[in-house]
C-alpha cells in the first residue's frame, strides 16, 4: 500500500501512516481483546503519554504495531491516526494558516520523537509526528495496520486541508451518490476520504449490529461514528477470514457495528472493542468487483 511491512517510517514521504495508537479507559481489557483478536503480544513501557504513565507498544511477528495508554477520565477514547511530518513546529503553524487547530504540542518525548495533536478544519482528530530515526511501523501483514478512512461531513474542506499540508493528489471514486475520494502520494493510494450523510449523533447504531458490549459502549460508539473520524483497519488474516474475527470480537466482549460484507477491496467489518471504541478490519485476499469506487466499509447510518 503506502509502506513495505516492517519499514522504517523516518525514511517515508511525509503525509504517510506512521503509527495508530488507542486511547483506552481500560488497558486490561483492551490488551486481553486485541492480544487475542489480532495476535499482539504486549510490552508495557514507562511513558507520560498514558494518566497511569504507562505506555503499552502492541507487537506481532516481533514487529511493533500499534500502542494502547490510558486516557484521562475525560479525553476522548478511541483510535488516533499518526502521520509523519518532518518538523511537527512548522507543521503547527502550517496548520493553523490552513483552518485547522492545535490541540496539543508540538512535545518533544523521548525515543519517541515531537507530537503534534490537531483538529482539521473539518473537524477530525488527527496526530501529526516527527518520528524519531529507524522507528519501525508494521503495516498491512495480518494483525497490522493496513488503511485508514477520513469520515467527515465536509469532504471539500479536508480535500484543501491535507492536499494543501502534504501535496496529496485528489480523485474521486465514489459512486451511486457516495462522495469518496482516495489521496494519493504519486501514484500509491495512502488514504482515503468518505462524506458522511448529515449529523447523526442522535441516531442509534442500525438494527442489524450485534453486540455483547454495553449500552454504554454502544452509545459511545454512536458518538464516535456519528463525528468526524479516522477508521483505522487492520488486516484480517486469510487463514482465519474476516468472519472469524467478528464472532471472536464477540465472545472477547466486544461487538460488531457493521457486520462482514464483501467490498471491492476485500470482505471488511466494522468492530468494537469492549470500551466502545470503533474500527475496521479486512480480508485483502478476497476482493469483490460490486462496482467501481465503494468505501471499504459503507457508512453504517446510510438509510
Amino acid at each position: 500500500m503506502f509502506l513495505s511491512p516492517a519499514d522504517a517510517v523516518s525514511s517515508s514521504a511525509p503525509g504517510t501512516p506512521c503509527w495508530v495508537d488507542l486511547a483506552t479507559p481500560d488497558t486490561a481489557a483492551a490488551c486481553e481483546f486485541y492480544g487475542r483478536l489480532l495476535g499482539w503480544d504486549l510490552h508495557v513501557k514507562d511513558d507520560p503519554v498514558g494518566v497511569d504513565g504507562r505506555y503499552v507498544v502492541a507487537y506481532r511477528d516481533d514487529v511493533q504495531v500499534a500502542g494502547l495508554y490510558l486516557a484521562a477520565p475525560k479525553d476522548p477514547v478511541g483510535w488516533s491516526l499518526h502521520l509523519r511530518v518532518t518538523g511537527a513546529t512548522n507543521t503547527a503553524q502550517w496548520v493553523e494558516h490552513l483552518g485547522g487547530t492545535v490541540r496539543l504540542g508540538p512535545l518533544d518525548i523521548p525515543e519517541r520523537g515531537a507530537l503534534l495533536h490537531a483538529t482539521d478544519p473539518s473537524g477530525a482528530p488527527v496526530v501529526f509526528w516527527q518520528p524519531p530515526p529507524g522507528w519501525i511501523f508494521g503495516t498491512q501483514l495480518p494483525g497490522m495496520f493496513c488503511g485508514a478512512d477520513l469520515n467527515t461531513y465536509d469532504g471539500a474542506a479536508a480535500d484543501d486541508f491535507y492536499g494543501k499540508l502534504f501535496g496529496y493528489s485528489i480523485e474521486q471514486i465514489g459512486s451511486d451518490g457516495i462522495d469518496y475520494a482516495v489521496w494519493r502520494l504519486g501514484h500509491e493510494s495512502v488514504l482515503y476520504r468518505c462524506v458522511l450523510d448529515g449529523p447523526r449523533s442522535q441516531t442509534a447504531p442500525p438494527a442489524a449490529a450485534t453486540s455483547t458490549a454495553s449500552t454504554v459502549s454502544t452509545a459511545a460508539a454512536t458518538d464516535v461514528t456519528a463525528s468526524p473520524h479516522w477508521l483505522v483497519y487492520f488486516e484480517a488474516d486469510p487463514q482465519a477470514g474476516t468472519d472469524a474475527l467478528a464472532y471472536t470480537a464477540i465472545s472477547l466482549g466486544g461487538g460488531v457495528l457493521v457486520e462482514p460484507h464483501d467490498t471491492p477491496f476485500g470482505r471488511a467489518a466494522l468492530l468494537l472493542d469492549p470500551s466502545g471504541s470503533p474500527f475496521a478490519v479486512i480480508d485483502h485476499s478476497r476482493p469483490v468487483d460490486l462496482g467501481v469506487g465503494r468505501a471499504e466499509v459503507d457508512d453504517p447510518y446510510d438509510d
